[in-house]
């Protein structure tokens, strides 16, 4: 293919502006170009050995190839190699009608971005020329290094591995007529998540097949060889069989080289012209195959098996990303350019093509760009305990709430790696029962079920969080001290959130069982860092950690949490009886303001105490008690939701798609907490208590956890992180000199 510099040309579409090096005509465009091969009523090829539509395919894969290249080398940054190796498979089921297809790999995003560009999506933001496209990339506001809830028509945020297949698999509950693809890479292959997560969810849900795996194998994961590169094609296709996969379908570039090139992983850019269509031919018939066997019940996966960086401007992991030095005039970048350029008139036959696609722009079409239909949540069955009453379970009064939830919304789920019961939430089990294929009244088990327990914390946030983008109501319940292992998809989902373009149900956790009631089973069940994880993201703008002080107030929480949107929400609290201190309408104002006062003791002087969670207050009214025996005043303050005590300029909230501007005032804060002496208190890390910690003027320190141990007690542990009454009282004292 010989290449012409786009100013030589007269007449190139309006779009096309911004391309620097054009191709010559194919041979056979005359007759296989003449008109688009995506039909406009259906919205898809038709038959997809049919000689116009492989021609065209070829042209919309050496399109994207050529954007994702010149995107990329216009910044001299960016990842073309890896969605190098995989365009002919995507544009296959693009065109096939196909544009519900998130992926796992956000080095693939600048083809994502260039698809976007040619089916119009992106002129929702502004971008309509190749210039736009070139001018935005990597930039603030515009087209960021991976996807992101901002970019139009991109079903889902990706970055870390392993997190494709939860975007694809709740699309495909969700929405049983559509077919859900996904890319994932070889590099993804070595995280242990998404096929014991993909496992696990066709167990539960065996009739939910139209999600498809597309394996991109090309040999190479960033900087090295695949560690599955040296597989063989049997052994691949039986490690997916092995794994459940009914229909493997497996596409080798290898076996269509007429170029003798060296190697199990071949570039199809640089077959003959023949044997391109050959290959294309048998990918798209490929995909179309997979399509038809997982619409109609089978689990499928489909493996295109091509070198990494096929027809760029490196082969191998060297095609990875752009350095410094591969700008648009680096002789390797103009190579790559120059060979996979295609003429005028087939970029106007590509935009035809990806516009009919699906039935139009995937920023009109894919269904995460509209609101998902939910029933109506009346009448939650809330039973306000009174006050210095018997002492309540939390989780328990949460769990009846949660129960109805789901009675009322059929597509609610509760997920649970570790077991609803252990965390004193028997309840939801049994409202709602566990999904599974055996029937088990004695274990609250039923096929049709709405608690989702598989034994991984990854595949509980996945598919809850995932669902809750895509527009669904969901519930993560976990230990607080297993809740890490699923936290980054958790936060990637919520930092989506943050940017979406449409209101979608907040995503909800419940933790539990935190580490002071993990004593006996030692430190490997205590990890109160999960709260500082939480606390940092306090700053994003829409993340909320809640922390109830009682029965009464959880309630209240998961209230205020079912009516939020495009946030994320942690309500943690204890399995253990605890005393009831507040009444609903003091929690929903401690929601309003981030704090409220369960206790205050007059003396000449004033301690404060700001608790986060509930155990904790324990020791903290026992330490009041003896500073009261010595003629010293205390307030006891619960922070509910510490992310209201910041001041509006330390969080990024504006900045939010679904804007909180709520923040506790100055003279607010001073009421709530001014005293003598400030004394933080928390069960947990200490990152928390930041923004009280931040706003004090007065004296103050930090009673916090510090390492964890084997105890009989939440009481034994809490002194051995020096959490009690003597402590907390005898540094009250000292502070207040």
């Amino acid at each position: 293919m010989v290449a012409t510099p786009a100013e030589s040309i007269l007449t190139t579409p309006a779009f096309c502006e911004g391309i620097q090096y054009f191709g010559e005509t194919l041979p056979g465009f005359e007759t296989l170009g003449k008109s688009p091969a995506v039909n406009s009523a259906t919205g898809a090829i038709a038959d997809p050995h049919d000689p116009a539509a492989v021609f065209q395919t070829l042209l919309a894969a050496d399109a994207l190839r050529y954007l994702a290249l010149q995107i990329t080398g216009s910044k001299a940054s960016g990842h073309p190699g890896g969605f190098a190796s995989s365009v002919e498979a995507y544009v296959s089921l693009f065109l096939l009608g196909h544009k519900n297809i998130p992926t796992e790999v956000g080095h693939h995003a600048p083809g994502f971005y260039s698809a976007m560009f040619v089916d119009r999506s992106l002129e929702d933001m502004g971008i309509h020329t190749v210039l736009d496209l070139r001018a935005r990339f990597r930039e603030k506001h515009g087209l960021l290094g991976h996807l992101s809830g901002f970019i139009p028509g991109i079903l889902a945020p990706a970055g870390p591995l392993g997190q494709g297949q939860h975007f694809a698999m709740a699309g495909a509950r969700l929405h049983r007529d559509k077919l859900f693809p996904f890319t994932m890479g070889d590099g993804g292959m070595g995280e242990p998540y998404p096929m014991s997560a993909m496992q696990h969810f066709h167990v539960a849900y065996p009739e939910v097949t139209n999600f498809l795996p597309v394996l991109v194998w090309n040999g190479f994961s960033q900087e090295h060889h695949s560690m599955v590169s040296t597989k063989t094609n049997a052994e691949m296709i039986s490690y997916w069989q092995g794994n459940g996969f009914e229909e493997v379908i497996l596409v080798d570039a290898k076996d269509f080289d007429d170029r003798d090139q060296p190697g199990a992983y071949v570039d199809s850019t640089m077959f003959s012209l023949e044997q391109r269509l050959a290959f294309t031919e048998a990918v798209l018939a490929g995909c179309d195959r997979a399509d038809k066997s997982a619409m109609s019940g089978k689990l499928t996966v489909f493996i295109i098996k091509q070198l990494k960086g096929a027809g760029v401007h490196a082969r191998g992991a060297k095609s990875h990303n752009l350095y410094a030095h591969h700008t648009l005039d680096n002789a390797d970048i103009v190579a790559g350019l120059k060979s996979i350029a295609i003429a005028p008139e087939a970029w106007q036959l590509v935009r035809e093509n990806f516009v009919r696609a699906g039935g139009g722009p995937a920023a009109k079409v894919a269904v995460t760009e509209s609101i998902l239909s939910l029933p109506e949540i009346n009448g939650l069955p809330l039973e306000e305990f009174p006050i210095g009453g018997d002492a309540k379970v939390s989780t328990t009064a949460m769990g009846i709430i949660v129960g109805k939830v789901g009675q009322l919304d059929p597509g609610f789920i509760v997920t649970n790696a570790d077991g609803n019961e252990a965390s004193g939430i028997a309840n939801i089990n049994q409202a709602l029962k566990i999904v599974h294929p055996t029937t088990d009244d004695l274990y609250n088990q039923a096929p049709n079920g709405q608690v989702y327990e598989p034994l991984s914390e990854d595949a509980c946030a996945g598919l809850a969080a995932g669902l809750s983008l895509l527009g669904s109501r969901t519930l993560w319940c976990s230990y607080e001290s297993f809740a890490i292992n699923g936290l980054p998809i958790w936060q990637t989902v919520t930092q989506a959130m943050a940017e979406l373009r449409r209101p979608t149900p907040s995503t909800i956790c419940l933790f539990t069982a935190g580490a002071l009631e993990q004593g006996r089973n030692g430190w490997t069940h205590q990890r109160p860092e999960v709260e500082a994880y939480f606390a940092a993201m306090m700053r994003n703008g829409n993340v909320f950690p809640l922390f109830p002080p009682d029965a009464n107030g959880i309630q209240a929480c998961y209230e205020w949490a079912l009516g939020t949107y495009n946030k994320g929400v942690v309500i943690t609290a204890s399995k253990s009886p605890l005393p009831i201190r507040t009444t609903f309408e003091q929690t929903r104002k401690g929601l309003q303001d981030g704090a409220i006062a369960l206790q205050e003791i007059p003396g000449n002087k004033t301690v404060v105490f700001a608790v986060i969670g509930d155990m904790t207050l324990l020791p903290v009214y026992a330490a009041a008690e003896q500073l009261q025996a010595k003629g010293i005043g205390s307030k006891i303050v619960s922070a509910i939701s510490p992310r209201r005590l910041y001041r509006p300029h330390d969080v990024a909230w504006d900045t939010c798609a679904v804007p909180d501007g709520g923040f506790l005032d100055d003279a607010g804060f001073e009421q709530m907490f001014g005293g003598d002496v400030l004394i933080g208190v928390t069960g947990g890390a200490s990152a928390p208590l930041e923004p009280i910690m931040l706003r004090s003027n007065a004296k103050r320190d930090t009673f916090a956890w510090k390492r964890g141990e084997t105890t009989a007690t939440a009481a034994q542990l809490m002194e051995f992180n020096g959490l009690t009454a003597d402590a907390l009282a005898s540094r009250a004292v000292a502070l207040l000199g």
